[in-house]
């Protein structure tokens, strides 16, 4: 695919894929096709490699590099990219979790309360929400969870906007565009100027391409696995 930004226009652009085999192969193959289409080379002219600090980074052959982001879970695989500035995405399955116990152990006390008070239901899809908003974040931030990135508050996902500031996090802004009823996603942007757009690509398996029939669109200005006890611990100390 060949699909070039629209000049003018901020867009973050997210693949989707479901890696049979070796996940490592697949992300390099959609950060390929991220890189292809927004630097407008073909995909076998486009590099993939890590910047300093780990971040994954794509270049074309003139120099060119394009901000991009990956996330990962059970064989899923997410990369966000964007020309207009940092981006960050997060994804997560949809899972029965102790909610309550884990925002109160990692969480900001007034978002561990404010879980709290939610039905059961609601609670733990919240949970993941917020969770994938911390890590989007602190993607687009360069920082990920460091220096308390699990303890900075997230704008409540419970309605409204789709896209929100994050607070105390001028030019930051979080959100979670609707894809796989069985996935939570959240992306973010850092330093837009004006508005965003937020356009879903799907990638079926290893080989197809498709835009997905499910757009999330916004003309705000946007920035836009296993056993849970091990993983939570594990992750949250990063």
């Amino acid at each position: 695919m060949n699909q070039l930004p629209v000049p003018g226009r901020d867009t973050v652009y997210v693949w989707t894929g479901r890696a049979a085999g070796d996940q490592r192969e697949l992300t390099r193959r959609l950060l390929r096709r991220a890189g292809g289409a927004l630097l407008g080379r073909p995909e076998a002219e486009i590099g993939v490699g890590r910047a300093p600090g780990g971040r994954p980074e794509v270049h074309a052959d003139d120099g060119r590099t394009l901000p991009v982001s990956v996330s990962h879970v059970d064989g899923v695989v997410v990369v966000a990219a964007r020309a207009g500035g940092p981006v960050g995405v997060d994804v997560e399955r949809r899972r029965r979790l102790p909610a309550t116990a884990l925002a109160r152990r990692w969480y900001d006390p007034d978002e561990a309360a404010w879980l709290a008070a939610r039905d059961e239901t609601a609670r733990e899809l919240d949970f993941l929400r917020l969770w994938t908003a911390k890590e989007a974040v602190g993607k687009a931030l360069g920082t990920g969870l460091r220096d308390g990135g699990l303890r900075r508050r997230m704008p409540p996902p419970d309605g409204g906007e789709l896209l929100r500031p994050v607070p105390g996090c001028p030019g930051v802004r979080v959100g979670h565009p609707a894809g796989d009823a069985c996935l939570v996603l959240a992306v973010a942007v850092v330093g837009a100027t004006g508005p965003v757009e937020v356009v879903l690509e799907q990638r079926a398996g290893h080989d197809a391409a498709s835009r997905s029939a499910v757009a999330e669109r916004t003309s705000l200005p946007v920035v836009v696995r296993g056993n849970w006890s091990s993983r939570w611990r594990v992750r949250g100390r990063l």
